[in-house]
């Protein structure tokens, strides 16, 4: 009896259940030479010749520790002679002949190609369930796992991984249909979001923002392409509608540059016109009358129509070259004219502090007679350099606001009108207490020292601003 027989893992099988010739694995059903584990040997079909393994010449081997995902000693066993049985619910069949070592290892091989198949099948349902895999390619998976449960070349558990193959199959089921929904689901958002584009496009159709329009018609169209199709006609009438739309904006778009161009032909034959005048103004020694001849010519560039920016960047630096020409040798003119006038410092210096020395004013005609000499020789010295010009002007502006305001201050003392003003109001006043002081009279004869009271304050009151109005008429006076 061999060891798997007396383990009570299998019955011994009798010479009715044997497997026929024909139930014996084919050679396409044997492990191929990438599948074997790295051994000098390998497993045979039962019936096979099988040397004699002490006959061979082959390296002393260690017996490798054998790590199951399943135990096959459940669902099989293997005779002395290395012969591989699978108790299978038809029966117990051969599934194949052990001749690369003990007899152990060979239930060990088919068990493994018994865990292949599981291992298979359950990565690609959780692949399933993930998403990282489609209902096509578990279908595929399937396909092949089930061809391994017909052909019976392992050892394991054959109703557990048919049931395995019955789940797999109700899930793969389960995603097509998902897939399905979302692919409807899919092609209806893009129904959607093609009617959009073409919606769009044509309030795209009569734009004048070429350069934006013309990039969202280009994206408009790769946002089409990326979209899933559906319904092709539907489509193929949106598609003409958008294209209705572009041919629209792009016929407007070239008649607009056609007709830009023209105008930039326009512009760039002004603005040289505008060039050669100002060119011709660069040797004039006219300041004035040059400086503002160039001020037109530049107000006319500003009125005349633009070019493209680098026709128009070209044309610019010529005109503004011929405008800096003139003004340098200005600014180099005046510079000469700013030294010259240097000579003419202290003598108005000398002005300014002759002005200077008639402040404060005590007498204002003299001051005006002696500010008026100063302002005659001013005008004889000449001009001055700029910055003297200011400084020096500024001192001799303060003598003249000292002697205008005490000119004025005098006029006021001495106006005859204003006078009589104030000494009218100075009388009005001394009637108004003439007044009040009668009416007091009468109140204290009759007893109302409320009355006098009242009176007394008004009276006080009346005879201040008559002091008041007394001490301006004093002015007047002298």
């Amino acid at each position: 009896m061999d060891e798997a027989t007396a383990s009570g893992t299998a019955p011994v099988p009798t010479p009715a259940s044997l497997p026929t010739p024909a139930s014996l694995p084919t050679p396409s059903s044997l492990p191929t030479p990438g599948s074997l584990p790295q051994r000098t040997a390998v497993a045979v079909p039962s019936g096979s010749s099988v040397p004699n393994p002490g006959a061979m010449k082959q390296p002393a081997m260690k017996k490798p520790a054998v790590k199951q995902g399943s135990d096959p000693s459940r669902f099989g066993r293997v005779t002395d002679d290395g012969t591989v049985y699978l108790t299978a619910p038809e029966g117990e069949l051969v599934v194949g002949q052990w001749a690369a070592g003990p007899p152990a290892e060979g239930l060990a091989f088919f068990g493994r190609k018994y865990d292949d198949l599981v291992v298979e099948i359950e990565l690609v349902s959780r692949r399933l369930v993930d998403g990282r895999a489609s209902g096509e390619q578990a279908q595929l998976v399937l396909a092949k796992v089930r061809e391994g449960l017909t052909a019976r070349s392992f050892v394991g558990d054959i109703v557990a991984l048919e049931s395995k193959c019955e789940a797999l199959e109700v899930s793969i089921a389960t995603a097509k249909a998902a897939a399905q929904a979302q692919k409807a689901e899919q092609r209806a958002r893009a129904s959607v979001a093609r009617e959009a584009l073409t919606v769009e496009a044509e309030s795209l159709a009569d734009s004048t923002s070429w350069k934006s329009t013309s990039e969202r018609f280009a994206s408009m169209i790769e946002e089409w392409k990326s979209l899933p199709h559906a319904d092709r006609s539907g489509e193929q009438a949106m598609w003409k509608r958008i294209s209705a739309a572009r041919t629209q904006f792009d016929k407007a778009r070239r008649a607009h540059f056609a007709e830009l161009d023209s105008d930039r032909k326009v512009a760039v034959a002004r603005k040289r016109e505008l060039i050669a005048q100002a060119e011709a103004l660069t040797s004039s020694t006219d300041w004035a009358g040059t400086g503002r001849k160039l001020r037109d010519l530049m107000t006319a560039w500003k009125d005349a129509p633009r070019s493209s920016k680098q026709d128009e960047d070209k044309l610019w630096k010529r005109f503004k070259a011929a405008q800096d020409v003139f003004y340098a040798a200005k600014t180099a003119s005046d510079s000469a004219e700013e030294d010259s006038l240097k000579e003419n410092i202290p003598a108005k210096e000398s002005l300014v502090a002759e002005a200077e020395a008639l402040l404060p004013v005590t007498e204002t005609s003299v001051a005006k007679r002696a500010l008026r000499s100063i302002s005659e020789r001013w005008e004889k010295v000449g001009d001055l350099p700029r910055a003297d010009r200011d400084r020096l002007e500024r001192r001799l502006k303060v003598v003249e606001d000292a002697v205008r305001g005490s000119e004025a201050e005098t006029w006021k003392r001495t106006n005859p009108e204003t006078r009589a003003r104030a000494e009218s109001t100075a009388n009005a006043f001394t009637d108004g207490i003439a007044k009040l002081e009668g009416k007091r009279a009468k109140a204290l004869e009759k007893g109302d020292l409320v009355e006098v009271d009242r009176l007394d304050a008004s009276i006080a009151g009346t005879r201040a601003l008559l002091g008041a109005a007394q001490a301006a008429a004093a002015e007047f006076k002298g």
